[in-house]
């Protein structure tokens, strides 16, 4: 028999716990017979004393397991589980392209999303600027979404998890979010639940970047890899930029415009093309989905060229309530805003850094994200058409164009756009889209 407090004691002088200490303190969490103090205490012994590999595999395996755990094999789907989290970022909307062709090429991708945090986007968020899409269903309609179309994203239900939900919110509140040991495990506790046979973790680099520093966002990746691998699922990490915004636009609709006219070929940003291959290429090794990266790029770039994942794009919005001909008339459906009018920088040059995280915040400001969790969010605003590091900005070139409600988010976001973005006269080097892949052999 365990006391609660003694754990807390054995974690707060620096003690390693052992996995059954930690499957009593989590399902005393689930169950309810510890309290938020205590969960609480152990959060911030565990922020300053941190955990060993086998306890952060041993918390992510009893958080998994506190609720339901999702089985595909009775239905014999016939190809792997696979799926990818991102630490988020600005203009971040791989997962609305990757879903869509990791299962044009075979795989089976139920994706848990999040809403936005902060300056980062929200993967839900944008799905909600589609008429009708339910990012909140119960698990039969999920499982028959994954089923029918081979990818499904929504959010994290009731029963999957539900461990990490009690967790989170005392971390939110007690300035232990940042500890990498805890962010592992509630990264890693609700994909697992999802019954992936394999992972990729996309860990974002630089000024947009969740992590702080390089080191900090390694150590993140070094985590998961080692972690999820040790829980049983076959997952590698990628570090990519986030120095600069990933794709041509940053706000909700406009994301998801960008995402489909990426599908449909109408339109591929060099650096979220990049990105979104080298995650995809990932998924479909780890999968067994591909022999090489050489067969896997071809697979992929061969089912956007034959419109393949557009229509899986198509069929995954129409299972979850969106129109049937969204990826025809996306145009249509999605909100616009009143005004949409270029910025200019105040002088010539050549871009040399962003502020990427203030970008984020500009969208913010003018209600495409939240300030409080309540907040109702005005899908239709953002930043499209973003100038990139390295090029040349004048008079006929603008830094982005701004979409808002009125004259006065115009020009605050202007304000905040110009604040972010340095113009020097020297060209700067230019910024790999991905840094370092990180495997369980590298560690």
């Amino acid at each position: 028999m365990f006391l609660p407090q003694e754990i807390i004691r054995k974690k707060r002088n620096g003690d390693a716990l052992t996995t059954q200490e930690i499957q009593f303190f989590v399902e005393g969490i689930t169950r309810g017979t510890i309290g938020e103090g205590q969960i609480a205490a152990l959060a911030m012994a565990v922020y300053f004393r941190d955990m060993t590999m086998d306890e952060r595999v041993a918390l992510t395996c009893a958080m998994r397991d506190s609720g339901m755990v999702l089985d595909w094999a009775p239905l014999n789907l016939g190809g792997p589980i696979v799926d990818k989290h991102s630490t988020g970022g600005v203009g971040d909307v791989v997962s609305l392209m990757l879903g869509p062709m990791v299962a044009a090429c075979g795989g089976f991708v139920p994706m848990i999303s999040g809403r936005g945090l902060g300056h980062t986007g929200g993967t839900l968020d944008k799905l909600d600027a589609i008429p009708g899409y339910q990012t909140s269903v119960d698990n039969d309609t999920f499982i028959q979404v994954v089923r029918e179309a081979g990818v499904a994203i929504i959010g994290q239900t009731g029963d999957l998890a539900p461990a990490d939900k009690r967790i989170y919110a005392v971390r939110d509140v007690t300035a232990t979010v940042e500890s990498i040991a805890m962010i592992t495990g509630s990264i890693l506790s609700k994909k697992l639940a999802s019954g992936l046979d394999a992972l990729v973790m996309d860990v974002k680099v630089g000024s947009g970047a969740f992590m702080p520093t390089f080191e900090d966002s390694e150590a993140l990746a070094n985590s998961i890899v080692a972690v999820a691998n040790g829980a049983g699922c076959r997952t590698t990490a990628l570090l990519t930029d986030m120095n600069q915004v990933l794709a041509s636009s940053a706000g909700n609709a406009v994301e998801v415009r960008e995402a489909v006219r990426y599908l449909t070929g109408a339109y591929r940003n060099p650096r979220i093309h990049a990105v979104t291959l080298s995650l995809c290429t990932e998924m479909l090794l780890s999968a067994g989905l591909a022999a090489d990266e050489q067969g896997a790029r071809a697979k992929l770039q061969a089912v956007l060229d034959n419109g393949k994942a557009a229509e899986i794009f198509g069929r995954m919005v129409t299972g979850l309530g969106g129109p049937a001909d969204f990826v025809e008339r996306y145009d249509h459906y999605l909100p616009k805003s009143a005004i949409v009018r270029p910025v200019y920088a105040e002088r010539s040059g050549f871009v040399s850094a962003m502020d990427t995280r203030e970008l984020g915040l500009a969208v913010v400001a003018m209600g495409g994200g939240r300030r409080a969790p309540a907040d109702r969010l005005d899908y239709a605003v953002g930043l499209t058409d973003f100038i990139r590091l390295g090029q040349e900005v004048g008079a006929d070139k603008p830094l982005a164009f701004i979409h808002a409600q009125n004259e006065e988010q115009f020009s605050q976001a202007a304000a905040m756009v110009r604040a972010a973005i340095r113009i020097d006269d020297a060209q700067p080097e230019a910024l790999p889209e991905v840094y370092r892949r990180i495997a369980l052999a590298d560690l």
